[in-house]
């Protein structure tokens, strides 16, 4: 990879290009419509505060958490960065709080953007959601505002804000939210815990790359980064002894990027996803997390040595058509000879079956092989995007992978904002799109909605799908009924998929459904349904 060393017209810098995906004939000088944004542009980076790595807070029903929003800095890849932080922290506090109970948390704003907070898969009052517009007002800079977060699920969840995360979430405005069973055994036993935030930033020679000032760059494949990260780190590592059972709570943060999850050959087995656990845990290979998912993994560490938790994937050329296998390493793990005390081999190698889940889903099964109520096409819309890159994307849909792992034109990509490219949720009953969309649901109500991905549009590409407010099951994919079964907020659709998913419409409020790609979000894929009490 090479990054330019000459800043372009109007601030801009060129995105880091592998060789091997040269930059099409006719870019040359071309830079984004929008205007380049960093924070705290002219500022010297050592009169702001270093972040700190994230600390745990208990919370009780009740118990009130002040958090601030604030500019830090950060040194990664080896550039110093100024970025933001919640309490001045990398990532934001770990909350944790028991099912059940109410936390009260009051944001102050002392940024120079209008920033939420959005309590991601929680199914809070309405009220306390973070949807500037719809449920609350932006926090200005120097404003506060008190979120009262009601948490009836147990599980893993996250908050991050909800006005340009392409910027503010890439720049570290994101944090997790463990919900604690009352049940001591909600997951099988495990001889410690680990919280993985994954995420990914995109640097070049510089620095940090500039984002879009009034709207997002990079808004036809979203933002990929060039610079992997777990809870901040580009370096994670952790220790263990031979034996150990390690609980890992992922979540992915990242603007678009879905990582493929390998734990070097160690066996994986897992047990939740966004809101709670599966009706059977199961043995898997690796973990596919799209963005602003989350799974529960319990991995044994059978053998001495060092394994490598990595990303695993099959990257595209599009300039060649050609897939290519890519490892990147995400964290180490140092197995030592020793064997731990706790030996739970037996108790890990048994495959749970949670009555309890199966149970709260039974409630639901007649509704699975019902028609839809609802129908959505996700497709693209384009205008005055530069010559070469409609030529280009015309020949490239000819060949569409069903999910993108890497980001195959950085120029192009790059070029198109959230000005020329409009991504689209398409009501298929009455032809609205996005924010025309106008859905109307009653509390008890169990709604089935079937997401086609069509592979006919001008950049077909992969979308996480998430549902504010509520919780739904994926009961089909392709027309093939899911075996195993777990509530969800978010899920992706592959490109040429159909998804039908079953939403438990249990909570009154005006709430959003939108994809979880950053630029595709602020490029019009969202809108707004509601349900009446």
């Amino acid at each position: 990879m090479h990054g330019a060393d000459m800043t372009m017209e109007g601030g801009w810098r060129m995105p880091p290009m592998d060789m091997s995906m040269p930059m099409l004939p006719g870019l040359e000088g071309i830079v984004p419509v929008v205007g380049p944004f960093l924070p705290g542009q002219g500022m010297d980076p050592a009169m702001v505060p270093e972040a700190r790595p994230s600390e745990v807070v208990a919370l009780t029903d009740g118990d009130t958490l002040d958090i601030s929003v604030s500019m830090v800095r950060r040194t990664i890849a080896g550039h110093e960065t100024i970025m933001f932080g919640y309490n001045g922290q990398y990532p934001g506090p770990l909350i944790q709080g028991p099912q059940g109970s109410t936390l009260v948390i009051r944001v102050t704003n002392e940024i120079q953007m209008p920033t939420t907070i959005h309590w991601h898969g929680i199914r809070l009052e309405n009220a306390f959601d973070g949807v500037p517009g719809v449920t609350q007002d932006p926090i200005e800079r120097g404003e506060s505002f008190t979120y009262e977060v009601h948490v009836p699920d147990a599980g893993m969840f996250w908050y991050h804000p909800h006005m340009r995360e392409d910027v503010q979430q890439d720049l570290g405005l994101f944090g997790n939210l463990l919900v604690t069973s009352p049940e001591p055994d909600y997951y099988g036993p495990a001889n410690r815990e680990e919280v993985f935030v994954l995420d990914d930033m995109l640097f070049d020679a510089q620095g940090l790359l500039p984002y879009g000032d009034s709207a997002p760059t990079h808004a036809l494949m979203g933002r990929f980064g060039n610079v992997l990260m777990v809870n901040g780190a580009t370096d994670y590592r952790l220790s263990a002894q031979r034996g150990e059972v390690v609980r890992f709570y992922l979540t992915n943060v990242a603007n678009t990027r879905t990582f493929n999850v390998t734990f070097g050959g160690a066996r994986v087995k897992v047990v939740a996803s966004d809101v709670g656990r599966y009706e059977r845990e199961q043995w898997v290979e690796s973990v596919v997390i799209a963005p602003a998912e989350r799974y529960v993994v319990d991995v044994r560490f059978a053998e001495a040595g060092t394994i490598a938790i990595a990303n695993t994937i099959q990257a595209v050329n599009h300039v060649r058509g050609e897939f290519y296998p890519q490892v990147d390493t995400l964290a180490l793990v140092s197995v030592a000879d020793e064997p731990v005390a706790n030996d739970l081999v037996g108790a890990f190698a048994t495959l749970r079956t949670h009555a309890a889940v199966v149970e709260d889903i039974d409630a639901f099964r007649p509704y699975f092989d019902r028609a839809p109520d609802k129908e959505l096409v996700t497709t693209v819309r384009i205008q005055d995007l530069p010559v070469p890159i409609i030529q280009s994307m015309e020949m490239d849909t000819l060949y569409v992978p069903p999910m993108e792992w890497n980001d195959a034109m950085p120029m192009m990509n790059w070029l198109s904002t959230g000005e020329q490219v409009e991504w689209i949720l398409r009501d298929v009953a009455t032809g609205k799109e996005n924010g025309d969309i106008d859905w109307r649901f009653r509390v008890g109500d169990v709604v089935k909605i079937r997401v086609f991905n069509t592979p006919r549009s001008f950049h077909p590409m992969s979308h996480p799908f998430h549902v504010h407010g509520q919780r739904f099951l994926v009961v089909a994919m392709d027309g093939v009924e899911n075996p195993n079964l777990v509530w969800k907020d978010t899920a992706i659709v592959p490109v040429g998929s159909t998804m039908d998913i079953l939403v438990d419409m249990s909570n009154p409020g005006t709430w959003m459904a939108h994809c979880h790609i950053a630029e595709h979000l602020h490029s019009g894929m969202m809108f707004s349904f509601v349900v009446e009490e």
